[in-house]
């Protein structure tokens, strides 16, 4: 009785056995059907452009003319000034998490919601500076050429400041920006045979009629049912 005992025991351990290799081989064959997986893709995309830390993706050039005008005992200094300065527009790639970035398996659209874009202080190009005007008897018994040109400097970098701040170069520089956010997700998805969409958008841009990024859950969220 007790070797039909062990005998019995044994086939219970065999037949467990044959039904988790069989489990086994039905959960591999349901993983290569399903292919490759996008929210693990999209996963690996994002800790990439992390580690870009600050994103630059436009940059652009502009020239600031400004005068000023000094006038003491009774005579008039008069300068002018020509100030042209680089700005580049960043978008700070570090402050992206998970919970920016959504996946919608209905109509397979990636979103990802970007920080706003950052304006960089204008960079002066000292080598084309270029100043016009005489500051004639003033300038010789008074510090009148040195107030005009840190005035003129002055008025330079506001007006290099609001220059890079207008809706065009800003629309610019989110479209640049987008688009290479759009090929840094949509390459590794493409790579890996996936047909699917990538939609981006800023944080501070308004939302459209056809936007996903309400109705989806961000790839944290799937990431974390999974554990």
């Amino acid at each position: 009785m007790k070797f039909l005992g062990k005998f019995a025991g044994a086939l219970a351990l065999i037949a467990l056995f044959i039904l988790a290799v069989f489990w086994g081989l039905g959960a591999l064959v349901e993983h290569k059907l399903a292919g490759p997986d996008p929210v693990t893709i999209a996963s690996g995309s994002l800790q990439g452009l992390r580690e870009q830390n600050r994103l630059s993706a436009f940059a652009a050039r502009y020239v600031a003319v400004s005068t000023s005008t000094q006038s003491q005992y009774g005579l008039t200094s008069k300068k002018t000034l020509i100030m042209p300065g680089n700005v580049e527009y960043r978008v700070d790639m570090a402050k992206l998490t998970a919970r920016d970035v959504t996946w919608d398996a209905k109509t397979r659209t990636l979103g990802v919601t970007l920080p706003p874009i950052e304006v960089s202080p204008p960079q002066i190009d000292l080598t084309q500076i270029r100043e016009y005007g005489e500051g004639g008897l003033l300038s010789a018994i008074s510090d009148a050429d040195a107030k005009l040109e840190a005035a003129n400097r002055s008025a330079g970098q506001r007006e290099l400041v609001r220059q890079a701040h207008e809706p065009v170069p800003m629309k610019l520089a989110r479209d640049a920006t987008r688009r290479a956010v759009e090929r840094s997700f949509a390459l590794p998805l493409s790579a890996a045979g996936l047909d699917a969409t990538v939609k981006v958008r800023f944080a501070d841009e308004a939302h459209d009629n056809s936007d996903v990024w309400d109705t989806t859950r961000s790839i944290a969220e799937v990431l974390g049912n999974r554990g």
